[in-house]
């Protein structure tokens, strides 16, 4: 008999703060139901088994991180809403980075995450299309934005930068260069 009070909701979120402490490859269902003091049998009541769950995860964590950038943008354009973005990014990597790294797997056969990667996307390309650009080079522009962002999160949850120079300066250095480079290619 399941736990009650314990809903698929809140063996995802057990999960997510697992993956978030220890990393993703810390994910089983014995170590969720260890935290949420049931059986791991009971898991099967609210998730179809680790790989569901890991599903579940990153569907949240990318829906977190959509409306997170959702709402950085809201009202704002060119610079100060590419900066809004990047900061909102960069926190949602920051905070939770075992979810992030879920949220980064490919899952190109799921159309629901999918759709709900599709929400990430919605903001920065009105964000960007707001430099002028469209077409071929707007889809440019987004790819070139998520992947420096991505790759400085990453690099940073990883204790990527060893050099004795403020992460945040650089952060905010990059960000520059995106807003100059984006300037420049509307032009």
């Amino acid at each position: 008999m399941a736990r009650a009070g314990l809903t698929p909701a809140a063996v995802v979120e057990a999960a997510a703060d697992l993956v978030d402490r220890e990393g993703p490859a810390a994910l089983s269902l014995q170590r969720v139901a260890d935290h949420l003091g049931v059986r791991s049998p009971s898991l099967y009541n609210h998730v179809d088994g680790l790989e569901a769950l890991e599903r579940e995860v990153a569907l949240a964590g990318i829906g977190q991180l959509a409306d997170a950038c959702r709402a950085a943008v809201m009202g704002r354009s060119q610079a100060d809403g590419l900066r809004a973005l990047a900061a909102a990014y960069r926190a949602f990597a920051l905070g939770h980075p075992g979810v992030y790294a879920l949220t980064q797997v490919a899952r190109p056969a799921d159309p629901l995450y999918a759709e709900v990667a599709g929400r990430l996307l919605e903001p920065v390309l009105a964000l960007l299309a707001g430099f002028a650009l469209e077409g071929q080079d707007l889809i440019h522009a987004a790819r070139a934005v998520r992947s420096a962002l991505h790759g400085f999160a990453l690099l940073e949850v990883q204790s990527g930068f060893g050099l004795d120079v403020d992460r945040n300066d650089s952060f905010e250095w990059m960000v520059a260069l995106l807003e100059r480079g984006l300037a420049t290619a509307a032009g």
